[in-house]
């Protein structure tokens, strides 16, 4: 008797539980793959915006400030680098307008043994992981600290992180940060304890405001609010794709509950696909926060996604598209967007 081959089944990111050894929390602090080879050659300021053409002038400065010299962290480095004068530069303007592009270019300038790159939540994970005095000790070694998507969740997080920036550049840490907000208006809308405006107006005058205007260049190409491919279609697509998963939506956010934020990146090591069945709102506002940190490491990584049932148009409510984490929302379409294109193309071109 013949038998009939197995189907082989698609691998399911809900049925990963990775784990992460602090140390490559501090290994990861680079630029995402999704700017690996980007630079401020590669960058393209808009000319009718002249703002772009201003903030990559003066980040070419920065640059030039940094780079070079004595890379270490010995006491006669730290000695010589006068707090006064060392640089902070905060990045503000809309979505896609290049900000990220432009900090990742920064911390290439610079080098990756010179400069530390993440995300506020990352070193966030990162003061948990390592302890507060060791995360200071192993950033206070680079040149420059890059913190991208400078959002400020709850007044724990922001006394945490201004203290940690505090003592970084009194140790003569260069700092570059990027938000859609700025930085004196941080947390507006959600807290309003005294301590915490106190934090926000000490953080925020360490910076040098940098504001750049323009277009979201992923919504000039793509249209955010396509919708969603037919289930039946993400899974003929993924099935026999190397590296591929496939999840049903709700299933995956329940999934998410259950994993730590700062593991969300090593849950997609080794995909290059992401099928999604039956994607439709999110429930509540805590899962819809957890979600947009995956789509940050999805978009940080370069991994295409296909989006069944209702597709990226119907995830957030329109309470949510209105209130204190609207920014974070709006970046996550617009990602989410670029990353469902590619999706639909790798659908059409296995179709």
């Amino acid at each position: 008797m013949t038998s009939t081959p197995a189907t082989p089944t698609t691998a399911s990111l809900a049925d990963r539980r990775p784990e992460v050894a602090p140390d490559r929390l501090l290994a990861e602090r680079v630029p995402p793959r999704h700017f690996a080879h980007e630079s401020f050659d590669t960058y393209r300021p808009d000319a009718r915006y002249p703002s772009q053409q201003a903030a990559l002038d003066r980040l070419r400065e920065v640059a030039g400030t940094l780079a070079g010299g004595d890379g270490g962290g010995g006491l006669l480095r730290r000695l010589r680098r006068r707090p006064a004068a060392v640089p902070a530069v905060y990045l503000d303007g809309g979505f896609g307008v290049g900000k990220t592009h432009l900090l990742a270019s920064l911390a290439t300038a610079v080098g990756s043994e010179a400069s530390a790159y993440g995300t506020f939540v990352e070193y966030t994970n990162l003061v948990g992981a390592l302890g507060f005095r060791p995360t200071v000790d192993a950033l206070a070694t680079r040149r420059l600290v890059c913190i991208d998507e400078f959002e400020l969740d709850d007044p724990g997080d922001t006394v945490l992180m201004s203290r940690l920036l505090r003592e970084l550049t009194d140790r003569g840490v260069a700092l570059a940060a990027t938000s859609n907000t700025l930085p004196e208006s941080l947390g507006e809308g959600r807290f309003a304890a005294d301590d915490f405006l106190r934090e926000i107006q000490d953080l925020a005058g360490r910076f040098e405001v940098l504001r750049i205007d323009g277009q979201d260049y992923r919504q000039r190409a793509v249209v955010t609010d396509a919708p969603g491919l037919d289930d039946a279609a993400v899974r003929d697509a993924v099935a026999g794709a190397p590296a591929a998963t496939l999840d049903d939506f709700g299933s995956l956010l329940r999934h998410l509950a259950t994993v730590h934020p700062s593991r969300y990146g090593a849950l997609l090591d080794g995909v290059d696909l992401v099928g999604l069945t039956g994607v439709g709102p999110v429930p509540d506002q805590d899962v819809a926060l957890r979600l947009v940190v995956l789509v940050d490491r999805l978009y940080d990584r370069d991994v295409p996604v296909l989006l069944g049932g209702a597709g990226e148009s119907a995830l957030f409510t329109g309470q949510m598209l209105a209130g204190g984490y609207r920014k974070k929302y709006f970046r996550a379409l617009s990602r989410l967007g670029a990353l469902a294109e590619r999706g639909r193309e790798e659908a059409a071109a296995r179709a």
